[in-house]
């Protein structure tokens, strides 16, 4: 039965950290959830996957990046929508659904058609599976705020349907 991996990350900060690039060389496709922080980042991604869907995050914004990047920031959609196999996936970043902590209640009514909403932002990885549509945030994958290490998801989306969601995170190496 063929499968489909999608690496879900978010929170770069300009920075992905070398066990989450090993995850994202492991799948079909990645998915960035916002906060990107620079053309290298995409660039980066682009040469490890051939299938790379990026959203602008609150840092991703004319001139936020380097003045040579502003036409790549600006074409950088601020939602997207993807079909698997067994249903869609719509991506923001989310902080317009709450800065502090987006509303999972207001991500759901913004993307009703989903079968799983991604968003960023918060830095903390989540996987909200008590209603539908699911909500999930794959945490930082940089090395800003990571909240315990650079952590990543990832989608396995099965012919018949079928979803799951593994969480993984790599330990913040210790501080000398």
């Amino acid at each position: 039965m063929k499968e489909h991996k999608v690496a879900i990350i978010s929170d770069t900060h300009g920075h992905i950290d070398a066990g989450i690039i090993e995850i994202i060389k492991k799948c079909d496709s990645v998915i960035h959830a916002g906060d990107i922080c620079g053309a290298h980042v995409l660039s980066q991604l682009s040469e490890i996957c051939d299938d790379v869907t990026a959203v602008t995050g609150n840092n991703d914004a004319p001139g936020l990046w380097h003045e040579s990047e502003t036409e790549i920031v600006s074409q950088i959609p601020r939602t997207a929508t993807i079909a698997l196999p067994g249903g869609t996936i719509c991506v923001e970043h989310g902080h317009i659904h709450g800065m502090h902590q987006p509303e999972h209640e207001s991500l759901r009514l913004a993307h009703p058609e989903a079968r799983v909403i991604i968003y960023g932002h918060t830095h903390t990885m989540l996987i909200d599976d008590e209603h539908k549509p699911w909500v999930v945030n794959p945490g930082a994958a940089g090395s800003t705020r990571t909240r315990g290490g650079p952590s990543c998801l990832v989608l396995t989306a099965v012919e018949k349907g079928e979803w799951d969601i593994e969480m993984i995170r790599f330990e913040d190496e210790a501080v000398a």
